[in-house]
């Protein structure tokens, strides 16, 4: 394990961030959630933010997604600078280019699970492409639930109905805030198989934010952030090198700022 920054991926890039700063407040009162980060996050792969609470992993992630803006520096989705978008582009470019997936379901109660899948095409106007529905669908083991609502499925069935209803557009990317968070082991175990199928299997690119090291081994790919900044990369991890890489950076905030 490298607990090291690692220099930018040279494959190609779904997102990117370049000096990225975010900052609440002013003057002495000011909280530096990011403070200069840069990282590339490739295509076609599944990868873990971590870090301790407070870390900056969240406030990472919405600036990335274009949920926050950006106190400095560059957020970039593909070629697209998405830092000082309007609005209006950022929403048209989050229904076309970015899917989402919650810690709370956020499905509509008096839709079917297949209507839930297909909101975001709704939504845009767009016609529901029915292989890549039957694909989805099949893959996530939802084909027999289609006509059920959510309070007739389970929680793992509904944040699957949440991964599918994310993918239906074909999204350049797919941003997990903690989707196992409200899941018990089993059912969370499920959902992050699908994760990583989906990506193996579908082609797709997958950034998840997760406190859960177990969570985070589902990936190909770890990022560790502390105090704003990166503070490390885990490739291939497994549950015990990810506690390995959190444990190195409560070490060192154990230690006095002078030796820091």
């Amino acid at each position: 394990m490298d607990t090291t920054t690692s220099p930018p991926s040279t494959t190609t890039a779904a997102v990117r961030a370049r000096g990225l700063t975010k900052t609440y407040g002013s003057g002495e009162a000011a909280v530096h959630a990011l403070a200069g980060v840069d990282v590339d996050f490739a295509a076609g792969e599944f990868t873990a933010i971590m870090g301790p609470s407070g870390s900056g992993k969240s406030t990472l992630m919405h600036l990335l997604a274009g949920l926050d803006s950006a106190t400095s520096g560059q957020a970039v989705l593909g070629s697209t600078e998405i830092t000082g978008m309007d609005d209006r582009a950022l929403t048209r470019l989050r229904r076309e280019r970015i899917g989402f997936v919650f810690q709370s379901f956020n499905l509509l109660p008096m839709f079917t699970a297949e209507q839930n899948i297909t909101l975001p095409l709704e939504l845009a106007g767009a016609k529901v492409d029915r292989e890549w529905f039957d694909t989805l669908t099949t893959t996530l083991g939802l084909a027999d639930r289609l006509t059920h609502r959510p309070s007739e499925l389970s929680g793992g069935q509904q944040q699957r109905v949440a991964v599918a209803r994310a993918l239906i557009a074909r999204p350049d990317v797919v941003f997990a805030d903690e989707p196992t968070g409200n899941l018990d082991s089993r059912s969370g175990a499920q959902v992050l198989s699908f994760l990583r199928r989906s990506v193996r299997e579908l082609g797709r690119t997958i950034i998840m934010v997760t406190h859960d090291p177990s969570a985070a081994a589902y990936a190909d790919r770890v990022v560790l952030i502390a105090d704003g900044r990166i503070a490390g990369d885990i490739t291939d991890p497994t549950p015990e090198s990810v506690l390995a890489g959190l444990d190195a950076l409560r070490s060192l905030d154990d230690l006095p700022a002078v030796v820091r």
